[in-house]
Formats: C-alpha cells, sequence, structure tokens
C-alpha cells in the first residue's frame, strides 16, 4: 500500500476577510473532493486571510496512480484561479 500526500501553501489575493476565505477554500475542496477520491483539508494558517495551506491525502497500490493523482490535484488548484499555488511539496509513504 501507498500512501501519497501533498501540501499546498496558497495566497488569496481575492480575500478581503476571513469570511472571504473561508468560501473560497471550501469551494476548492469541495470541488476536489467531488473530482478525485481524495482526503482534502485545510492544515495551517488557519487565521491568516491571504494565505492557507491545503493537505492533500490518497491510498493507492500503484505509485504511478499516486503520482497521477497528485499531479491532477496540484494542476486544478495552479488552474483555478481564485488562489495563487506558490509552494507545493509531495511525497509517497511505502506502508508494507
Amino acid at each position: 500500500m501507498i500512501v501519497g500526500v501533498c501540501r499546498m501553501e496558497l495566497s488569496l489575493e481575492g480575500a478581503f476577510s476571513l469570511k472571504d476565505k473561508r468560501q473560497i477554500i471550501k469551494s476548492i475542496i469541495e470541488r476536489l473532493k467531488a473530482r478525485y477520491n481524495a482526503s482534502i483539508a485545510e492544515v495551517d494558517l488557519n487565521d491568516t486571510w491571504k494565505n492557507a495551506v491545503i493537505g492533500v491525502s490518497c491510498v493507492s497500490n500503484d505509485a504511478k496512480h499516486i503520482d497521477s493523482m497528485l499531479n491532477n490535484i496540484v494542476n486544478f488548484v495552479e488552474n483555478d484561479g481564485r488562489a495563487a499555488l506558490f509552494n507545493y511539496n509531495t511525497e509517497k509513504i511505502y506502508i508494507d
């Protein structure tokens, strides 16, 4: 079994309050969950209204599937337009 994880750091120039930020992040997370079978949550900078960190986790028995899925999720966020992705890390964890 392989667990793929991704940490994405976002800048939200269109957010002018925590309420704006939460609406944008919630919408992005819900669209990702609907499109990809992955666990997704805001994991850091919860009280900062111009930045957010989203964590993604997915499980598979195929490393290529994990790579493809995480790449598609990163591309989706990059192309969304409501938040600028300025940094991300991905990692695969192999479990026996």
